[in-house]
């Protein structure tokens, strides 16, 4: 999901005070109706699933999700193996492995990490409309139990949090933990996005839900959450190229972003509802009230070594919502590295500069060894006592 720094929502700038007389309202399912069908508008255009950049081998493929694996040829690659946690969101994980310059994968596989996976979300289908948090999880589960671990664990925006919440859940399985642009105390400071969930009732959201018969339609939330088009220097800026508008170079790349932003996922309406009202309206996770797979989520539990990314121009992010994690896990203060980059927020993913200067170096940290404070925890246990729900 992005927005241009500058730019505002097209059509929730002058459906915010609506929004918020809709709450106080005993019209307000009709008010919201009203509302989304005027926020939303027609459908994106058609466009094909975006490809990925860089070749590679499908390891899983469940109904939720595709593994991507991007690992080396070799047979003898000692390495321990990196999941990358792309979104999901509205739209693809291909945001990982964009394009020639811009693939985070060909960033991490050239600072030599040589054992890597990518999760690739599917766009939801009619008979996952119930699919809620708990079914990702448990085949995010499924995946790194494939891949064998304990493994390092990469969270990407929306899919940070995801990767959180499951480093807390399986503390045992992971070894190492990167956060790039993921809201995670959303109370810590506001964002675009933190502030229109905020500001509009959760009727709103179960009526894009409705209106979707159970799905949360990409194309049709493309016209709510995000600009309806890009300028080329929004693209220029974000992609951080030196390719002047114009080029041939430029257009290329400039076309190859619009079909990606354009296609986008849909989502079970259960899921979307889940993250909206737990994540943005109560802001579970942070407050320690997050239940996943029947156990609430202790984000004491993680003690192994934390890398945050933010990005300085974030625009749906705002920086605090992902460095309170420093104060929330169980990791001592020295085994935990926050950075901030010059970079709006898809920038942290897609951007040149950053994937060239910024990634090697995290790809470093994570083949430091693991210290003894770190590795304390047994393997197979918790590193703090739980609490299980009847």
């Amino acid at each position: 999901m992005y927005e241009p720094t500058g730019r505002h929502f097209p059509y929730l700038a002058f459906l915010w005070p609506a929004f918020a007389a809709a709450s106080a309202s005993e019209m307000a399912a009709l008010a919201a109706k009203q509302l989304v069908n005027l926020a939303i508008g027609p459908a994106s255009r058609s466009v094909q699933e975006p490809a990925w950049a860089t070749p590679h081998a499908i390891a899983v493929e469940l109904k939720t999700v595709r593994l991507r694996d991007f690992s080396a040829a070799a047979d003898d690659v000692p390495d321990v193996p990196t999941l990358l946690c792309t979104p999901l969101a509205l739209h693809s994980g291909a945001i990982a492995d964009f394009a020639d310059g811009h693939s985070l994968v060909v960033a991490l596989r050239d600072a030599k990490l040589k054992r890597l996976f990518v999760t690739d979300w599917r766009t939801a289908t009619a008979d996952m409309r119930f699919y809620g948090i708990d079914d990702y999880l448990a085949d995010l589960n499924v995946l790194v139990d494939q891949i064998g671990g304990p493994l390092n664990l990469v969270g990407l925006c929306q899919g940070g949090w995801m990767a959180l919440v499951y480093a807390a859940r399986f503390p045992q399985k992971i070894r190492k933990l990167v956060l790039a642009g993921a809201p995670v105390d959303i109370e810590a400071a506001p964002s675009a996005l933190s502030a229109l969930a905020d500001t509009s009732p959760f009727e709103v959201f179960r009526e894009l839900v409705r209106l979707g018969d159970g799905i949360v339609p990409g194309a049709k939330m493309l016209k709510f959450w995000a600009v309806e088009s890009v300028a080329a220097e929004d693209v220029q800026r974000v992609l951080q190229t030196t390719e002047p508008i114009g080029s041939a170079g430029f257009a290329r790349l400039e076309a190859r972003f619009r079909d990606w932003y354009d296609w986008t996922v849909d989502l079970p309406g259960n899921y979307f509802l889940e993250v909206v009202d737990k994540l943005y309206k109560r802001n579970e996770i942070a407050t320690g009230k997050f239940v996943a797979l029947g156990q609430r989520i202790d984000l004491a539990a993680i003690t192994v070594p934390t890398f945050l990314l933010a990005a300085r121009d974030d625009e749906l992010v705002a920086t605090p919502q992902l460095f309170a994690v420093e104060r929330l896990i169980g990791t001592a203060a020295a085994d935990i590295r926050t950075a901030v980059v010059p970079c709006r927020h898809l920038g942290l993913f897609m951007g040149k500069t950053i994937l060239k200067e910024t990634w090697p170096e995290i790809v470093r940290w994570i083949g430091d060894p693991v210290s003894e404070s770190a590795a304390a925890a047994p393997s197979g246990t918790p590193a703090h006592p739980v609490e299980y729900l009847q």
